[in-house]
């Protein structure tokens, strides 16, 4: 059951302590080397480029222009915001500390190869795929 307690009650049994004043410790270095996320950047544009070029139109100038856009922009807007303040005094690993340690993943450690090749898995199918439209494309010609 559910009892009112009076303010006068709560004050009385309440232990008022003031706010820790040290700050929280902000990691958003995603533990991952940059020349991983050079890789998926590149694969994406890559697929843009072979796109653009297997199925050029003056159409699809402005589109692929967006696209190009939008993936640039969702890895360096995440690239300025690990250097924002409050600042970290994690670092991102290097590919000696990365095959040391692995890196953490919510269901545990996982090898350097191992996050290689899920983080790398779809952009190099997405670049593949856009090779076979194309190629596929210039035989139905």
């Amino acid at each position: 059951m559910s009892k009112h307690l009076t303010r006068e009650l709560v004050a009385e049994q309440a232990a008022i302590v003031a706010a820790p004043r040290k700050g929280h410790e902000v990691d958003r270095t995603f533990e991952l080397p940059k020349a991983l996320y050079g890789a998926t950047v590149a694969l994406y544009l890559g697929f843009l480029a072979v796109m653009a070029t297997g199925l050029s139109t003056p159409g699809l100038i402005i589109p692929m222009t967006i696209f190009a856009f939008f993936i640039v922009a969702g890895f360096a807007i995440p690239a300025i915001w690990t250097k924002l303040e409050p600042a970290s005094r994690s670092k991102q690993k290097s590919w000696a500390g990365l095959r040391n340690e692995g890196v953490a993943t919510y269901t545990g450690r996982v090898s350097a190869k191992d996050a290689a090749v899920q983080m790398l898995l779809l952009p190099a199918i997405v670049f593949c795929w856009g090779i076979a439209a194309v190629t596929v494309a210039m035989l139905v010609r």
